[in-house]
């Protein structure tokens, strides 16, 4: 274990110069230097001014009248609403890029959790960020409220009485109407378009996807004569190559995906064997981060190595190759590889360029995994939208041959990259309305605006796999004075209906015929309604079957960018906003990217070397192309001469109620062969004068040179299960301990979180945050090293800046039996239960954070401000992203307390969900069984890399867990005897 580890560039300069002047047994990190300078000039008579006033504003507090709550008790109880008992309903999570089966906990008619539902097969119980924090967005204060026409509020009636005119009229002129949306998955959705389209001859459905798929589309088309997206399943594949697709991150159906990778990754069964993971890309992406092996190329280099690849494997079939460039990469070996996996590999591209794709289907046409890792007779209904059919659209509307148009859940105005172009041909359209659901900058350019339900407020279905059906039901009345989208088409194309009896309707004459029909429809409803989910079994047909023949012309006359020194933007969405749709929810924006642990803004990605050459430093201003000003961040394993750049920022007044959060980069992105490109060739990088300052949590919670984390390589593990914890033995038989051995006669609870299963997407952050009321301290904050989550996910570079690798580790309160915070606490605030728990006790707590400075683990949060509305002396609070209105309050758990300015918080192992189960057990008069007790970070994660348990439960999951030669705690060598283990990560590297 010498294996050099840091978080940052700063630790690994710091570490070198102690190095170097012999400073290693005096170790400290550059934050607490910088904090060290800051604090210079304040004496021992400052801090017990400090701490007195601290103590006596604590007796102030705990005098103060507290604020008035009011309840208003039910006259009539609802039959199905049991006050302070959950019900839970599923439904579907759809944003146009994301989905998901859920289950949405509902408290008093409040919806305030999702949860992932364990009967999808698709999803298979697994969520992500954007899911987990879209039960924030029903209560978005920025939501339209109600029907708008030119800025006017009017009534629904007036609305639909003034647009049924103009679309009859523009009708009986023969004029065109044109309804352009995001990428429509509901089939019920869609029979609503039909009916529209059908009532207005010559209407046109067009579907625009901000993140398009177009290049694979077209490659299908010329591959199997239908423009698709297949099914992938990564768990049928022994050796995965990725070419920038970032399918744990962002790319087409990352939940899934995840849930499929991870089953080869785990090692918990005693298994030897795993997948093997290889990855090209440009910016360190989420999953580049988690390869085997990830090589660093620039973004037009990747259909030359492709060609390569394919040009390799036809040599090793005895096949004549093809005519192309020398790769930067040599991919023999990777081809060789291949070969000897055919039938149980995979090969992936994120690239929307036709012809790469196609070479990525001769591939795995190659390699026989169609029918494998790959099912053509599966189509995955994502991303449908063709980026020709919205730049003949905009040219419509600019020669005025759109007469209507209606825009439903797109934002073009803020995401196609020509927006003035799209604004200046929008002028030209006669009658212009838009459906939204959350606040946009399209609907400032329309008539009428009529806002549809959230999802949570609405009746919906899906079809995302051929055969996999879901559904979607309200869980709350409409808050606003919103319709569904689905139900203001039907009334506007004369057919005014329910859209509830709709969807009952057309399941009954489309969906039901494909079940067994042993039960009557109703039942079918009903059951389908309760388990949210529907397989009908169904394939795809009039499909033709894999010919390399068909594409081989084709391939034989590609060309290829020319080799150059210039540099070159990629462009990428993250894991928190997306496109850009959730700028505006906070637990989103406070969320710390899991490469680079920035957050409440986008950036500018460098490699070490570049920054250096032109002389750019951490937070300076560039301009890229003249668009900008944009902050510089140098990121270790960013390719040499490739800039990153995040999409779904710079949307005006979104994300905090004072102004923009980022720039916007939709200007950036360019078109190339009627699609759209996610990199930019030859840009132009300009040095501004200034800097900009980025919250970031990186640096914050410094290992101090301490090896936290623990891997180790696949033929090690094989050879040794201990191997990369060797030291674990030899450190119990050292330790000593000055406290009482504990026993636990019950219950002792504990957690595991096995390292090869995480990929860092960060869902339990939010999960965690969502079911245990975290407060949202803003950006000033962060920077301040004062953010409040409650879990965190460390992350670790190895190696060389400019070729790292990277580890991450989740890290929340390790509920330590010998617990360093219990004994320094002069109110006993922090307690030890007698099941093995780390409690916190708010109205003890006077604020000395003593447990704080004591904790090795740096895992307790302070409230410095009132961040909630909870506090009951008047000027404390901050609220910077407008948590403590009345209507974001409505999200709040109230099974768990929310805190004040001045205490201590942190990870409590979601109790409130122990006793729960607890309590439901001794009701049913029974034992409490393994695995029945989930807190929400281990029900949130896609990758099920979370265990918790009973410890003294030899048989339970967590026991087997802990009894594993992988497994380690942190900083076992202070004997705090955590609850909390890790399991050494295994990497499957080429011997």
């Amino acid at each position: 274990m010498n294996e050099q580890y840091y978080k940052s560039l700063d630790d690994l300069i710091f570490d070198a110069r102690q190095a170097t002047s012999g400073e290693a047994g005096d170790r400290k990190s550059i934050l607490q230097m910088k904090q060290e300078a800051k604090a210079e000039g304040s004496s021992r008579r400052d801090f017990l001014k400090l701490f007195g006033f601290t103590v006596a504003s604590a007796a102030i507090a705990a005098s103060c009248e507290q604020p008035v709550q009011k309840a208003i008790p039910f006259l009539i109880r609802p039959e199905n609403i049991i006050p302070g008992k959950a019900s839970y309903f599923a439904s579907t999570y759809f944003d146009g890029i994301d989905y998901a089966s859920i289950l949405v906990k509902v408290r008093d008619g409040r919806p305030i959790k999702i949860e992932g539902n364990n009967l999808s097969p698709v999803t298979m119980g697994g969520t992500n960020a954007r899911t987990q924090a879209s039960v924030l967005d029903l209560y978005d204060n920025k939501r339209h409220k109600h029907p708008v026409y030119e800025g006017q509020e009017i009534s629904w009636e007036e609305a639909d009485d003034k647009i049924i005119l103009l679309l009859e009229d523009i009708k009986n002129r023969g004029g065109k109407v044109v309804i352009l949306s995001s990428t429509i998955i509901s089939p019920s959705t869609r029979a609503a378009i039909g009916e529209f389209t059908e009532a207005y001859p010559g209407a046109e459905h067009i579907q625009y996807d901000v993140i398009s798929a177009d290049g694979m589309l077209r490659a299908n088309k010329q591959t199997f004569g239908k423009a698709f997206i297949p099914s992938y399943n990564f768990s049928k594949a022994e050796l995965i190559v990725s070419f920038d697709a970032d399918f744990l991150g962002t790319w087409l159906s990352p939940v899934e995906f995840t849930k499929q990778y991870v089953k080869n990754r785990k090692l918990d069964a005693g298994q030897k064997q795993m997948s093997r993971h290889i990855h090209f890309e440009g910016g360190m992406s989420l999953t580049g981060s988690n390869a085997d092996e990830r090589y660093q190329i620039k973004p037009s280099q990747e259909k030359i190595i492709i060609a390569n690849l394919y040009h390799e494997l036809k040599k090793l079939n005895g096949l004549p190759g093809l005519a192309v460039p020398a790769p930067p990469v040599d991919v023999k070996a990777i081809a060789s590889e291949l070969s000897e996996k055919k039938g149980r590999s995979l090969v992936v591209s994120g690239s929307n360029d036709a012809e790469t794709q196609l070479l990525v289907n001769a591939i795995n046409g190659l390699l026989e995994n169609y029918g494998n890792a790959i099912r053509t007779d599966v189509h995955l209904r994502l991303r449908q939208g063709r980026d020709e059919d919205l730049e003949r659209l905009v040219n419509e509307m600019q020669n005025g041959q759109v007469e209507g148009l209606i825009l439903y859940d797109v934002n073009p105005t803020y995401d196609y990259p020509d927006a003035e172009k799209f604004v200046s041909a929008l002028k030209n359209v006669r009658l212009k309305i838009a459906l939204p659901v959350l606040a946009e900058e399209t609907s400032a350019h329309v008539h009428y605006i009529c806002p549809d339900h959230h999802y949570l407020e609405a009746w919906n279905d899906a079809k995302i796999k051929s055969g996999s059906y879901s559904l979607a039901q309200p869980t709350i009345r409409p808050i606003f004075k919103t319709r569904a989208a689905q139900e203001s088409l039907l009334k506007w194309a004369g057919k005014p209906t329910d859209f509830h009896a709709y969807i009952r309707k057309y399941w009954e004459e489309n969906i039901y015929p494909l079940s067994t029909g042993e039960v009557s429809f109703d039942d079918f409803w009903n059951q389908k309604l309760h388990d949210g989910v529907f397989e009908s079994g169904e394939k795809e047909k009039d499909l033709q079957p894999f010919s390399g023949e068909r594409t081989e012309g084709t391939l034989a006359g590609l060309t290829y960018p020319a080799e150059n020194d210039s540099v070159e933007l990629s462009f990428y969405t993250n894991i928190s906003v997306g496109t850009g749709k959730h700028a505006n929810n906070p637990w989103l924006q406070e969320l710390p990217d899991p490469v680079t642990k920035i957050c409440w803004d986008n950036y500018a990605a460098v490699s070490p070397k570049l920054a250096k050459e032109m002389g750019l430093k951490d937070e300076q201003l560039i301009m890229i192309n003249d668009v900008g000003p944009i902050p510089v961040v140098v990121q270790p394993g960013q390719e040499y001469k490739t800039v990153s750049l995040a999409l779904g920022y710079g949307r005006p007044n979104m994300g905090i109620p004072s102004g923009t959060v980022g720039k916007n980069a939709f200007p950036l992105v360019q078109t190339q062969n009627g699609a759209r490109q996610n990199w930019l060739p030859d840009v132009k990088i300009e040095k501004v004068p200034g800097n900009y300052p980025l919250a970031r949590t990186q640096s914050h919670h410094s290992m101090e040179g301490r090896n936290l984390v623990r891997e180790t390589s696949l033929e090690a593990y094989v050879a040794n299960p201990a191997s990369g914890n060797e030291q674990r033995e030899e450190l119990k038989a050292h330790l000593k301990s000055l406290y009482e051995q504990r026993t636990f006669d019950g219950f002792h609870w504990g957690m595991a979180i096995d390292l090869n299963s995480c990929t860092g997407c960060n869902a339990c952050v939010v999960a965690c945050s969502a079911e245990n009321n975290v407060p949202v301290v803003g950006k000033e904050q962060v920077i301040k090293a004062r953010e409040m989550h409650w879990i965190r996910i460390d992350r670790y570079y190895k190696g060389d800046p400019d070729h790292p690798e990277l580890v991450r580790q989740p890290v929340m309160c390790q509920h330590c039996d010998n617990a360093p915070c219990e004994n320094v606490c002069p109110v006993a605030a922090t307690t030890h239960s007698n099941e093995g728990v780390n409690q916190m006790i708010y109205n003890r707590c006077i604020g000395t954070r003593y447990c704080n400075n004591n904790c090795p683990y740096k895992v307790r949060r302070f409230n410095f401000y009132d961040y909630t509305g909870a506090d009951a002396m008047p000027g404390n609070k901050k609220d910077p992203a407008e948590m403590t209105t009345d209507l974001r309050r409505l999200v709040l758990n109230p099974d768990v307390t929310v805190r004040a300015k001045g205490v201590i918080e942190k990870c409590s192992f979601c109790i409130q969900r122990i006793q729960e189960r607890k309590l439901t057990a001794k009701t049913e008069n029974r034992k409490l069984q393994d695995g029945e007790v989930v807190p929400a970070c281990a029900q949130a994660c896609p990758a099920d890399a979370i265990v918790f348990g009973d410890l003294n439960n030899k048989e339970s999951k967590i026991s087997k867990f802990f009894a594993d030669e992988r497994n380690y705690h942190l900083l076992e060598e202070l004997h705090t005897l955590p609850s909390v283990g890790y399991l050494t990560r295994v990497k499957n590297k080429s011997v």
